[in-house]
């Protein structure tokens, strides 16, 4: 296969889109917690303290999908260096590096919407206690 400079370049607007979605769940998640939070340390919920732990988790893979959407671009920018430097052995290594950095943080923000799911479950459940109760 011909690695050709427009095609790492294809990968720049799918990369800067993937990190701005990261980006604003990231803020959506931090605002999240600083508000249940406030709201753990009035009332001591175990519910609230469940939510804000699985919330902990989804930062920690929020940063390692951005780390690794970064490492993606980075590879991305690299490889058409070396495409202008006409190293094409180095730039195929690099590129494919990039295609795993990427997928790999795809891997991630699947496994995040998952716990996202999950939270919004036990959120739920507060619901369904309540509605049974009248």
């Amino acid at each position: 296969m011909e690695l050709t400079l427009s095609i790492p370049a294809l990968l720049f607007p799918a990369i800067s889109l993937t990190m701005l979605a990261y980006n604003a769940r990231y803020l959506a998640i931090a605002a999240l917690i600083r508000q249940l939070h406030k709201e753990h340390v009035e009332n001591q919920n175990k519910r609230l303290f469940m939510q804000i732990k699985l919330l902990r988790k989804r930062l920690y893979l929020i940063r390692n999908m951005q780390a690794a959407a970064i490492l993606s671009f980075l590879g991305a920018v690299a490889t058409m260096g070396l495409l202008y430097l006409n190293a094409t052995h180095w730039a195929h290594v690099v590129f494919g590096v990039s295609l795993v950095s990427l997928l790999i943080s795809l891997i991630l923000s699947l496994i995040e919407v998952q716990l996202s799911t999950d939270a919004l479950s036990l959120q739920l459940s507060n619901v369904k206690e309540e509605e049974s109760k009248i």
